[in-house]
């Protein structure tokens, strides 16, 4: 998911040219952080299966941030659809 929005924010940045500036590019980058806290959480959980309420905890917060970035991201893109940033 964070390829995708370094995609969106490489779109954004050649639609720029045609459109005028925006800060879709600076929100889209903002969204990557939830997907980088959902990845790191997630190998945690998984390397540290032994001790399970660790683990447990960092699924949980590995399943949070995830659908945190993807409302986020969802977001952004339907901001930008209709020119709202």
């Amino acid at each position: 998911m964070i390829g995708v929005a370094a995609t969106l924010i490489g779109l954004v940045k050649i639609a720029e040219a045609r459109i005028g500036p925006s800060h879709v590019d600076e929100f889209a980058a903002l969204t990557t952080l939830p997907f980088l806290v959902s990845a790191i959480a997630s190998y945690v959980s998984m390397r540290h299966e032994r001790n399970a309420k660790l683990s447990a905890r960092c699924e949980l917060l590995a399943d949070q941030t995830f659908l945190v970035g993807l409302v986020s991201i969802a977001l952004v893109a339907v901001f930008f659809a209709y020119e709202v940033i």
